[in-house]
């Protein structure tokens, strides 16, 4: 096992693999390089005529990236937001030519473990959040300026959180006496405001969550990220998205639902399921870490991988 493969497990290895059904000879695009452990699986199996792209938003993913395509020629990988698939592959003329594209969403371990980037409780450190800390607002600048309906938005919303409001009411009355800059403070602040306990999960889990989630911007993202998928997939080119949170995996189901269904036409028309156009197979049902893998890693008990065929 190499340093990079010990500091992240990829969840999900052998389904996303067999799910993606990898060609010798095929392109191929991680779409969320992170530490490279699903790209080293691809490489595995790819030919010296393969080819795969990776992307990442974060520096540090992009260094490890750039270590690996040192060594490897058929590895490339370019810093960017997974929404700008399309650009990147417009760039080597892949266009409609990708046999398989893997989608990881979320934040990795080693970035949950990094208490510089802020994402994590666990550890005390600067309030960030930020998957490229090189661009827009950190956690801490955008609670010392949004107001309190915005703040309880976002926590009820993007984490689900019932007490979003009491919470962001919290927020709003601590940073008025002093400013909330690390992941302490808040985690304490959230804790406090916090009327009951989840004996399986911190107080502050949700509201971290739902922060992240809106500094990264991750379902909008994720959103432009699926519909460029199809436009830059070959026909019989593979799909496979990993997510971590129930509002990711409502949206993948919704996509890869709705394009299978194809052309939304009143159901007494006089047409056959080819007609209405679909331009996706879903393979198989949704797929969760086994309890095996849970043991080793059980940051994987959250994920659900959905993968789908391009059809047209």
């Amino acid at each position: 096992m190499t340093e990079n493969d010990s500091e992240h497990l990829p969840v999900l290895l052998s389904e996303t693999i067999q799910g993606l059904s990898v060609k010798a000879d095929g392109k191929y695009l991680d779409a969320t390089f992170g530490r490279g452990g699903h790209s080293r699986a691809i490489l595995a199996l790819l030919s010296d005529n393969g080819r795969l792209l990776g992307l990442d938003r974060d520096p540090q993913a992009i260094k490890t990236g750039q270590a690996l395509a040192a060594k490897d020629p058929r590895f490339s990988i370019e810093h960017g937001n997974f929404s700008e698939l399309n650009t990147a592959v417009h760039a080597r003329l892949w266009q409609g030519n990708v046999d398989g594209i893997l989608m990881d969403i979320g934040v990795s371990s080693p970035q949950l473990d990094d208490a510089d980037r802020g994402f994590s409780f666990m550890k005390d450190g600067p309030l960030d959040m930020r998957m490229n800390p090189e661009a827009g607002l950190s956690a801490a600048e955008w609670l010392a300026t949004a107001d309190m309906d915005e703040i309880a938005d976002v926590i009820k919303t993007l984490g689900e959180e019932r007490y979003g409001k009491r919470i962001a009411r919290a927020i709003v009355e601590t940073r008025d006496e002093h400013p909330i800059t690390t992941t302490k403070q808040l985690a304490d602040l959230v804790d406090k405001a916090s009327p009951s306990r989840d004996k399986f999960k911190h107080p502050a889990t949700r509201t971290f969550q739902a922060i992240r989630i809106f500094i990264n911007n991750e379902l909008e993202e994720l959103t432009t990220a699926l519909e460029q998928a199809l436009d830059v997939l070959a026909v019989g080119g593979r799909l496979a998205v990993i997510s971590f949170h129930s509002l990711e995996d409502r949206i993948v189901k919704r996509f890869f639902r709705d394009e299978a269904r194809g052309d939304d036409l009143p159901s007494h028309f006089p047409v056959t399921v080819d007609q209405l156009n679909p331009r996706l197979k879903v393979i198989g049902k949704a797929i969760k870490a086994s309890e095996e893998e849970i043991k080793l890693n059980p940051r994987a008990r959250s994920a659900v991988l959905r993968i789908a065929e391009k059809l047209a």
